[in-house]
């Protein structure tokens, strides 16, 4: 299997780094964290980049890419540590894509490729503990259409999104719907996020709806397998910059007389933590490759996938500070917003525990990767 980057996706990782790097500082990005975790202006560079249509056809202005060209541009935000979800385009445009009607397709995806809708899944709610089956939410439908009730937690920059992706009981099962942020019913109270970002606990009350998938669990699954893999890749990005500025600092800072880097126990600590960034890497090529397959092949893997990279993520992170020693957990220095964001990425769409039960559940008679 050929794992070399083609010149168009290595043209777009330059261009993305190259962004990250002359337009997305640390000095913008604590303004941004300090003025509420998310610029509208931020995002919109990034749609000028194209990288809002990423996954939309190109009928619907978008580049029609897949998955390892999302892989390299999130590997490179994940590098920047920037706040503004375009994880969250690729799930709402990966779901409208493949589950909406045409007509649906037509009024969002232009605007979501154009940077003119900021579309976000809003599915997690205070009972399900990660479980994408328990859903209280429900929906009815009303006249030619759905209104749809419950309370959605921790959505990424709710207050701030244009629609919801919103999944609801209707008929006994659950179906998935979008509900736009101007409707009659809908509450959104945002805030803060650890690692500098936002988001909303969002309530909705017998708000208009519109239906997307009737069937809505496989949705859901596919939406929260696209986030997953993206998260991969930008933990990727995080991990590698945090590996960065670990060695710059251990090749500057002295302790008797000589460079940190000098000492071999410190030297080993370092080889361990590239081992489990490379370890992470070859994982979110691995959740990439996979997102296409079928659903139980595709879950599996994003299981596996996340396992890894939470135990990279928190292992990373966490030998970064030590080398660092005090420095590396105050807020001006740049090395612990990334440690704060590898910290809350190993908890978002599962933790590491929950995944080793994903893991084991959907083991089979052979064990391993390829199963």
């Amino acid at each position: 299997m050929d794992f070399n980057f083609s010149d168009d996706q290595e043209a777009l990782r330059d261009a993305v780094r190259k962004w990250v790097d002359r337009s997305y500082t640390f000095e913008r990005r604590q303004g941004i964290a300090r003025a509420g975790g998310f610029d509208r202006a931020a995002y919109g560079e990034l749609a000028q980049l194209g990288l809002a249509g990423l996954y939309a056809a190109e009928e619907h202005g978008g580049m029609a890419m897949g998955p390892v060209e999302a892989m390299v541009v999130m590997e490179e935000l994940g590098r920047g540590i920037v706040l503004e979800p375009l994880g969250q385009t690729l799930v709402a445009s990966g779901v409208l894509g493949g589950y909406a009607s045409d007509a649906l397709r037509a009024e969002w995806l232009p605007r979501i490729a154009g940077g003119e809708a900021l579309v976000v899944l809003a599915h997690q709610e205070r009972k399900a503990r990660y479980r994408l089956d328990v859903c209280e939410a429900e929906a009815t439908q009303a006249g030619g259409g759905w209104k749809l009730s419950g309370d959605k937690s921790i959505v990424p920059v709710g207050d701030q999104a244009d629609a919801w992706l919103v999944p609801a009981r209707a008929g006994g099962k659950i179906a998935l719907f979008l509900v736009e942020r101007q409707s009659v019913g809908v509450q959104a109270r945002g805030y803060g996020t650890q690692d500098g970002g936002r988001a909303a606990e969002v309530a909705f009350r017998d708000a208009p709806a519109t239906l997307v998938a009737a069937d809505g669990l496989p949705a859901l699954e596919h939406a929260v397998d696209i986030g997953i893999a993206a998260l991969c890749a930008e933990g990727v990005g995080a991990m590698d910059k945090t590996m960065q500025l670990t060695a710059e600092y251990m090749n500057t800072r002295k302790q008797f007389g000589v460079a940190l880097s000098t000492f071999q126990a410190l030297r080993h600590r370092m080889a361990d933590m590239k081992m489990q960034l490379e370890l992470a890497r070859s994982m979110s090529y691995y959740a990439s490759l996979k997102l296409n397959t079928p659903a139980d092949e595709r879950r599996r893997a994003m299981a596996r996938a996340k396992y890894q990279l939470g135990m990279a993520m928190r292992f990373v992170g966490q030998n970064s500070v030590q080398l660092h020693g005090g420095i590396g957990v105050t807020d001006e220095y740049v090395g612990s917003h990334y440690f704060k964001k590898l910290t809350q990425m190993e908890m978002t769409y599962g933790d590491t525990l929950h995944h080793l039960g994903e893991v084991s559940a959907r083991m089979q008679d052979t064990a391993g990767v390829f199963a």
